[in-house]
């Protein structure tokens, strides 16, 4: 039997979440629309113009159970939460070994090569799948140029060096991105390279609007394993950033997020009317498009794969849970390095 904490997305605006005996309930305009008891919620996820009683805020933290607010994007604001709990020893490790460069530059190039191999069967794929030759032929010559970045990923002597590796096989996996999807959806999602902050087409708002719900999955995990999620191997420290909850999430961006906005483009599932433009040339999902977006996350991550280490059968809603354990124990040295998730 598998547990998964069952995560609330709150999405309507205006929605009144408050507590009500050992219930959460959920109304909008005075009337009630949804009510579900507390112990079966593991978090709650509020999108945009969502109320929350403060008498729920404190039963959230009272059990440990984390209030997650996000903006109309799905752009993370805040997290609420009760008193820090975890092992001590292994916050005090993690910190130790994170001031070692040699071991910081090691689980760094793990990282960076889970990324690139996933990303890679991404675009091995969509060759195997595209109708066209040339087109199969174009992604063949992307995923080749993704096995050389992760050769040059595992010799490289600095952490800048690392990070430029990275950052320019990026550009090329993005570039080839568009070539998976089908031709008829072509005009509607052009991904003109990576855009965020605001994202400046369709393709680009949908990727970002799954990375901040994979973003909150992965925090959620670093911290169920005891780590202290702001301090990272790969990305640098910077007040209020998630750095360690960000390393974990780059080897899943791939197989998860990318795979899944293709597949809800490609098979029309969402379409340009689920989106708003706005002014600047910002482009966001809307109240329906997130609606789809975040249904199609949950029904997601419910879906089982075996996982190649432990070679048990689990949900996937489950991979961060275990990689983050993974990096708990390269921490504690009961692990050579860290083995990142490879999806066939």
């Amino acid at each position: 039997m598998h547990t998964i904490q069952n995560t609330l997305y709150v999405m309507t605006p205006h929605a009144y979440a408050h507590l009500e005996n050992a219930t959460l309930r959920i109304d909008v305009e005075r009337e009630k629309k949804l009510q579900v008891p507390l112990h079966h919620l593991g978090g709650v996820v509020c999108f945009g113009n969502v109320m929350v009683s403060p008498a729920l805020m404190h039963r959230l933290a009272d059990e440990g159970k984390s209030l997650v607010l996000l903006d109309d994007s799905g752009r993370f604001k805040a997290r609420l939460e009760g008193p820090v709990s975890g092992n001590i020893l292994l916050r005090q490790a993690h910190h130790s070994k994170a001031s070692e460069p040699a071991f910081a530059l090691g689980v760094a190039r793990a990282v960076v090569a889970g990324k690139l191999k996933n990303s890679r069967t991404n675009l091995q794929r969509g060759a195997r799948e595209a109708a066209d030759p040339d087109e199969a032929a174009t992604l063949t010559r992307s995923a080749d140029n993704l096995a050389a970045s992760l050769r040059a990923a595992a010799v490289a002597n600095t952490m800048d060096e690392l990070r430029g590796v990275e950052g320019e096989a990026a550009r090329g996996y993005f570039a080839a991105l568009n070539l998976i999807v089908k031709p008829l959806a072509r005009p509607s999602f052009a991904l003109n390279g990576r855009s965020r902050r605001p994202p400046l087409d369709r393709f680009n708002a949908l990727l970002s609007f799954l990375y901040a719900m994979l973003m909150n999955d992965c925090r959620s995990a670093v911290e169920a394993a005891g780590l202290d999620a702001q301090l990272g191997f790969l990305h640098a420290v910077r007040p209020g950033r998630a750095a360690l909850a960000l390393d974990l999430q780059e080897e899943f961006r791939s197989i998860l997020a990318d795979r899944l906005a293709l597949t809800l483009i490609n098979r029309g599932q969402i379409n340009a009317a689920d989106f708003d433009e706005r002014e600047g040339g910002a482009v966001m999902l809307g109240d329906k498009g997130r609606r789809t977006v975040v249904t199609a996350w949950q029904e997601r991550k419910q879906e089982e794969i075996t996982h190649p280490l432990t070679e048990n059968k689990i949900p996937i809603g489950l991979l961060p849970f275990i990689q983050a354990r993974f990096i708990a124990r390269t921490i504690r040295g009961e692990m050579e390095g860290y083995l990142p998730y490879q999806a066939k």
